[in-house]
């Protein structure tokens, strides 16, 4: 069943990788991109977009909105050039976007055309989302699913021992999103941290030839993982799939449990994603609880990435 997807996104390769997915699965339509601050400013992240609508034959028939530019925290945002590349694109630098940028309010008009069809899936900051639940929580009741990336539940985090970017970022709007939002699903780096694609996957991709961009952008993201950590065998697709849980449920293992967040401004914990596991613990009947996917199946992430990426059968030529 064709999957109707929002996209809200801090333009970055592993956010790119998820829109390429999207753009070249036959199950998933997606109807719209907010283009947040986060791996790169908000300016960047619009520019990248348009970038890669034109790039995929896609040149004005996806809104391209632009998202929030600072997080709730009122701080300066910080960029990840290092990682992401200056326009989140590693090598490729487009020339700046001239158009329209400050178009939030066509978040709504999205949301209504499309209503209980429609599943949002936060692959960056959340500070956007969160606005969303602010201004509109009874227009943000007619989505049908919400699925963010983000958190770390007892792993180690990639920003501090306990924290992920996009919860450290801007806990305030995590906070605000896991206590308004229903029908939530985190995919956290549980999961996402073993979504690796290797570099023979890469070469496969590229050789078949259904997108030209994979191979610059993931060369240039496994570079920095290998720096960092050289045992790592590739890069860790972390937005890509979470867009894939939209259409793939059963390659993951869920608990729903109530979900808490540190939402303190400095120190190891900001940011820190907490799952109450306490069996003699009883919930208040009105307290949100969320699924959180804490295992996933390698195999079927593999077959499945491959399958629509390179347009050639893994599920029946890979059992």
């Amino acid at each position: 069943m064709l999957v109707k997807v929002l996209l809200f996104a801090d333009i970055g390769i592993d956010d790119t990788i998820a829109l390429i997915f999207s753009y070249l699965s036959e199950d998933i339509d997606l109807v719209g991109i907010v283009a947040d601050y986060g791996n790169v400013p908000r300016a960047r992240a619009v520019t990248s977009a348009h970038y890669l609508m034109e790039s995929l034959n896609l040149k004005d028939q996806i809104p391209i909105i632009g998202g929030a530019e600072v997080p709730m925290t009122a701080e300066q945002p910080k960029y990840f050039p290092e990682i992401h590349g200056e326009y989140g694109l590693g090598p490729i630098k487009p020339l700046a976007y001239e158009g329209e940028i400050e178009n939030f309010f066509e978040i709504t008009r999205l949301i209504e055309k499309y209503g209980n069809e429609l599943i949002i899936v936060n692959v960056g900051r959340l500070t956007s989302l969160a606005n969303m639940f602010i201004l509109y929580q009874s227009l943000m009741n007619k989505v049908k699913k919400i699925y963010i990336m983000g958190g770390a539940f007892w792993v180690p985090g990639n920003v501090t021992a306990v924290s992920e970017a996009n919860f450290h970022s801007d806990p305030i709007a995590v906070k605000i999103v896991t206590t308004y939002a229903k029908n939530l699903t985190i995919i956290p780096l549980n999961v996402t941290d073993h979504a690796i694609v290797t570099p023979d996957m890469v070469n496969y991709i590229h050789h078949k030839g259904r997108t030209q961009l994979v191979k610059p952008l993931l060369d240039y993201y496994y570079a920095f993982y290998k720096n960092r950590n050289p045992s790592i065998k590739g890069s860790p697709v972390h937005d890509a799939i979470t867009i894939m849980a939209t259409i793939c449920e059963d390659m993951f293992s869920f608990r729903e449990l109530p979900v808490h967040i540190v939402t303190s401004s400095t120190g190891i914990h900001r940011g820190q994603s907490i799952a109450d596991i306490r069996p003699y613990i009883q919930f208040e009947e009105k307290a949100n609880k969320h699924r959180i996917a804490f295992s996933f199946d390698y195999g079927l992430f593999f077959k499945r990435f491959m399958t629509v990426m390179t347009g050639e059968s893994f599920e029946e030529n890979n059992k």
